[in-house]
């Protein structure tokens, strides 16, 4: 007897089906192709249409045949994967499960792909998108022998001419790297600096100590590689360790002749990594207007709602300061729409832009539903989802309105901890029954420690890699992730969890405010707002956003306005789109329920997307 609700039943479905059409397939899968037959036919009988079934998910497995390539020209016939008598009513949301090496993209959707509701289709009641196979996944295992893997170990790949076109580190476990990459040829060697210092790549049994090796990668199909790879200190430098902070490193090596051409050479070898990014622009920034260091800023959207809000946050980070900004998008989850408007909205308002994209590894306890992805994609990745050359990253959550200098929270003095979070508000009594972390398990975990909440946060790359925070927090979150019941709001009570051991800096209150767990008497003092649900009331995002903000219709407006004019569309229409967006969101609002739709899925029930992005502030 087979479980149907399950992936891995569907996916093997799949493959007896094929197998059963080949001809030294039949006898082998007939006995389990017959049985399955059978069971498929008792549940058609007594269910005519998915509406009826208790789903979360409908799941399509597509596996290519013969049959899909035509006899008589160079036509494709497919595969295909159908849905049929799918509920009209219900919100869903699209994606696709491929090969693990690959990294897939939406690049043709007219419709909302995380927002989608059948009934407001048309006639004919089809959504179709295009997606496309953006790159390659290149993965590995770095070792030292008698040794733990070399955790924070940095690595480059490049071709001949430019050496350093990615980079990323190594994990503590099993010594895990990862890279983006196209078919090619490549070359990987250790980055200039610490790391090339120490250590040298040990080649086929050989470790040369007077040059800097590299390995040889060739990519010539769509299966991705695993490479192996294996280093060794250096004679004199075996009793070294890589991790080490700043502070104690300029006492090692202040004023070192070699330190110094170490970076100087890194710099030139890793050129500017925003001219080799292919996602990532450098406009002119209107000299003159714009002067400084430059604000990175990070962000996170799902769905056009999300990204309208995205927009908003964006122009209001400009008007409040003068300094270069660039912000970096976690590219996973962002529509093709939001894809095509970003580079004008660049060059129209002066700032800088890159997409960046991680795959989830194999190893670390994954996650079902799209929203806790999305959350985990915050917090667990941030030492290896940057160029190793961005130093400190703020960021903020994509429904928050910013009002003061962000170029004030970029320069503040973190006291040596790689994050900073502001603190939940404890002002508005009427929330007191809500505030979790001052009762029970949270009370006795958190030993007077503040509880901080996750939608604006300070990270301190450097720091963050020299303590090996990224590797302490994946630690933590495989044990507790295995239990349903831990990491309700992932990316904020995982931080808040660890702080203990990945220290927090507590940033002041005005740095967030939020009308649910602030109340209005610090409402003048605040710096930014974001608009975190009420568990109260559960009001619609876009309505509370109105009332909150006094400055957001005038942002929305020009935002919309700016979209309408890049993509030619109305604005009415827009704004048709996002209140179809609210009107199914807030048909099943929930600011208690964490279920959403699985991510691996082809298309799935979501909670209320209004609610779901960020009930982690909840």
């Amino acid at each position: 007897m087979f479980n149907f609700m399950l992936i891995e039943v569907k996916k093997f479905s799949g493959l007896v089906n094929v197998a059963g059409s080949l001809d030294f397939g039949r006898w082998l899968v007939f006995f389990l192709y017959y049985e399955m037959s059978v069971l498929c036919g008792i549940m058609e009988h007594y269910i005519s249409s998915l509406v009826d079934l208790p789903l979360k998910n409908y799941y399509r497995y597509v596996v290519p045949t013969m049959d899909d390539f035509s006899n008589s020209d160079s036509s494709i016939n497919g595969p295909k994967a159908f849905f049929a008598n799918m509920p009209l009513s219900k919100t869903l949301t699209m994606n696709l499960d491929v090969p693990e090496p690959w990294l897939v993209e939406p690049v043709v959707a007219v419709h909302d792909l995380d927002n989608i509701l059948l009934e407001n289709l048309g006639e004919t009641r089809t959504l179709q998108a295009v997606f496309e196979l953006e790159a390659l996944v290149l993965t590995g295992h770095c070792l030292e022998k008698d040794h733990d893997p070399p955790r924070g170990l940095q690595l480059i790949l490049g071709t001949k001419s430019m050496p350093h076109l990615v980079d990323t580190l190594v994990m503590a476990n099993l010594g895990y790297w990862q890279m983006k990459v196209s078919p090619g040829v490549w070359y990987l060697q250790l980055a200039p600096g610490r790391s090339s210092e120490l250590y040298v790549l040990k080649e086929d049994g050989d470790a040369s100590q007077g040059k800097s090796l590299s390995k040889r990668i060739t990519i010539n199909d769509l299966q991705g590689k695993v490479v192996h790879m294996e280093v060794v200190k250096k004679k004199g430098k075996e009793h070294e360790k890589l991790l080490v902070s700043d502070d104690d490193r300029s006492q090692e090596k202040k004023g070192s002749w070699n330190s110094n051409i170490l970076k100087w050479a890194s710099g030139i070898i890793g050129g500017s990594e925003n001219s080799k990014k292919k996602e990532s622009t450098s406009v002119d920034r209107r000299k003159g207007e714009r002067q400084g260091e430059i604000i990175n800023i990070f962000s996170i959207a799902s769905g056009h709602l999300y990204e309208r809000f995205l927009k908003i946050m964006i122009l209001s980070v400009l008007k409040n300061t003068c300094r270069p900004v660039k912000f970096w998008f976690i590219k996973n989850y962002l529509s093709p729409q939001f894809k095509d408007v970003i580079p004008h909205m660049a060059q129209e308002y002066g700032f800088e832009y890159e997409l960046v994209t991680y795959k989830w590894p194999t190893w670390l306890h994954k996650q079902t539903e799209k929203q806790r992805i999305i959350w985990a994609y915050k917090i667990l990745f941030l030492d290896v989802i940057f160029p190793l050359s961005l130093e400190k990253v703020i960021f903020v959550d994509a429904d928050q309105v910013v009002r003061a200098d962000m170029g004030e929270l970029y320069d503040m003095d973190l006291k040596g901890r790689p994050l900073a979070y502001t603190p939940f508000c404890d002002n508005n009594k009427d929330m007191d029954g809500y505030r979790f972390w001052r009762q029970g398990f949270w009370k006795e975990h958190l030993r007077g420690k503040p509880y901080h909440i996750s939608a604006l946060y300070v990270v301190d790359l450097k720091k963050f890699r020299q303590t090996a925070a990224g590797d302490n927090l994946r630690v933590i979150y495989e044990t507790l992730s295995k239990d349903p019941n831990s990491l309700a709001n992932l990316d904020q009570d995982l931080p808040n969890y660890a702080q203990h051991t990945v220290q927090i800096f507590s940033l002041p209150q005005e740095w967030l405010w939020c009308e649910s767990w602030c109340g209005n008497v610090t409402k003048s003092k605040a710096k930014t707002i974001d608009l975190c649900n009420n568990p109260m009331t559960k009001e619609p995002k876009l309505q509370g956003a109105r009332r909150i903000v006094s400055e957001w219709p005038d942002l929305d407006s020009e935002a919309r306005q700016f979209t309408a004019k890049i993509l030619g569309d109305e604005v009415e229409r827009q704004e048709t789109t996002a209140a179809f967006s609210i009107q199914s969101d807030t048909s099943k609002s929930d600011a208690s329920s964490t279920e959403s739709g699985p991510s691996h899925t082809s298309t799935s029930d979501v909670s209320s997307e209004e609610d779901s992005e960020s009930k982690a502030e909840l």
